[in-house]
């Protein structure tokens, strides 16, 4: 009988992490993780790649490098999944050190090469990142529990007041936030902060002051990871506080009366009280990139109470300053401009949209003597108030930047050097590379390429980057840039040393 009859089965090792000890909310595929390793790939996806010089095309890493950064992964998804059951970091670190484990394979690795001290600390510090991001997150096991989610978080932002110019500007950001969370499936979700600017009709300066002084001080995002290249910010929607009140908010919509009104006896047919606010963020969102919407425009606060009146029609004044958040100096100035273009109408003390208004496009008021004529659209208003071309502006220097910063990475990555390397003494030393502005001028080609000196002929694999150096084409020499300076740092002590 060979000795694999007396290794216990996987359900008896499941039992075993489940035991007395163990961590009685953890699941079969996280049990699979610890006990098997990745099977199926899962969390191998761009570990062992990564983009070329080239900045296009995908190019393959060196195998210890993207099994670290696997390994990491793996390490990451057990610790998360031990710190939703309820776990600790003591029992994270039974579970990954245990040589029978194939899930803790990485950090024995560490403990193997650098020291029992350095995996420990390795573990502490992967732990302490699963635990704040467990903490902040919520566990969804399908796409429709997503769609719950969202949809919940949906109805918090529409009935949380959102007072001030600042205010109604995050919630702005707010809303640009939710569509690439509702494009992604689920709370997270990435952006660069030139996307969600475009997307909320603000610019970058507004962007970054309400991230700092709005949203991320409530709760509403965390930012899990900067962007860099052509990647962008990793962000996670939260549910968010409201300053002054407690952490839920009251969904004013599933509010009912003890007495319904009766349409026989004439009563109103909005909500008796306002308590809270309340608007329809879905047209906020198809709305707030539009020119007519920019500060020196219509503003945000018109745009808030475009919002409350489709969500509920027929609002007086001070229904309005509920629903919209906006106070009731700001709400009789938005309303006068709105029926300057005739967007919307009042009858008696109630005031409603009129049927064309979110397509910008107003009608004529009987009482309107003040010359204004119906708005034909929001570019006409967008050029009655001088901002129309402030969102392609925007988007044309976004462009700009893009493509700077692009160069600057091309020319980052270009950064190749030709190796020599001489035996002394019967090593081999690394010559360090001349400088740029020592390289022969007569080495460089018309077009780009380098000239070899000794024929006259432009050399295959060797080209001249933008700042001058040499660069040299081969698969082998596919190193970032960081590991050349390394590399080149190195080689100089080196030569120094020998010298």
């Amino acid at each position: 009988m060979t000795d694999s009859t007396h290794q216990p089965r996987p359900q008896q090792q499941l039992t075993r992490l489940r035991g007395p000890q163990g961590l009685s909310q953890l699941p079969s595929a996280a049990a699979d993780l610890i006990l098997l390793g990745d099977l199926t790939g899962r969390y191998a996806a761009g570990s062992y790649s990564r983009l070329g010089s080239d900045r296009r095309s995908v190019i393959l890493r060196a195998d210890r490098q993207g099994a670290a950064e696997h390994g990491h992964r793996i390490t990451a998804a057990i610790a998360c999944h031990v710190a939703r059951a309820g776990g600790t970091v003591d029992q994270l670190t039974q579970l990954l050190l245990h040589p029978e484990h194939e899930g803790g394979r990485h950090a024995r690795h560490i403990a193997l090469r650098s020291g029992q001290s350095r995996a420990l600390d390795y573990i502490r510090r992967v732990w302490a990142s699963a635990s704040d991001a467990i903490s902040s997150t919520i566990a969804l096991g399908s796409r429709h529990e997503a769609y719950e989610v969202l949809a919940a978080l949906r109805d918090r932002i529409e009935t949380t007041p959102w007072r001030g110019e600042r205010g109604r500007t995050a919630l702005r950001v707010l809303r640009a936030h939710l569509n690439f969370a509702e494009t992604a499936g689920g709370p997270l979700h990435h952006a660069s902060e030139r996307q969600t600017a475009e997307e909320a009709g603000v610019s970058r300066t507004t962007l970054r002051a309400v991230y700092e002084t709005v949203l991320r001080p409530q709760g509403w995002l965390r930012r899990l990871r900067v962007g860099h290249g052509r990647d962008g910010s990793t962000w996670y929607l939260g549910e968010g506080t409201i300053p002054g009140h407690g952490s839920t908010a009251v969904l004013s919509r599933f509010r009912s009366t003890q007495f319904p009104p009766d349409p026989a006896l004439g009563e109103w047919t909005t909500r008796e009280t306002a308590t809270t606010a309340d608007i329809d963020s879905t047209v906020l969102g198809q709305l707030m990139a539009h020119d007519a919407f920019a500060h020196h425009a219509l503003g945000s606060a018109a745009l808030m109470i475009i919002c409350a009146l489709h969500q509920y029609p027929d609002q007086t004044v001070a229904e309005l300053v509920g629903t919209s958040s906006v106070s009731r100096a700001t709400t009789y100035r938005s309303l006068r401009h709105l029926a300057d273009h005739g967007l919307v109408q009042h009858t008696g003390e109630t005031w409603t949209l009129a049927p064309r208004a979110l397509e910008g496009f107003g009608i004529p008021l009987p009482d309107a003597d003040n010359g204004h004529t119906p708005a034909q659209g929001w570019a006409n208003i967008a050029e009655q108030h001088g901002t129309w071309g402030i969102a392609a502006q925007r988007k044309a220097l976004h462009a700009a930047e893009r493509a700077a910063y692009q160069e600057a990475l091309d020319r980052f990555a270009e950064h190749r050097s030709r190796a020599v390397v001489i035996v002394r003494d019967g090593r081999q030393v690394l010559v360090p590379v001349p400088r740029p502005d020592e390289i022969p001028p007569a080495w460089h080609a018309p077009d780009g390429r380098v000239l070899d000196p000794l024929t006259g002929r432009p050399a295959a694999d060797w080209r001249v980057a933008t700042d001058g150096r040499l660069i040299l084409v081969t698969p082998s020499d596919q190193r970032s840039y960081d590991e050349l300076a390394a590399a080149h740092a190195e080689a100089l002590s080196e030569w120094e040393s020998v010298a």
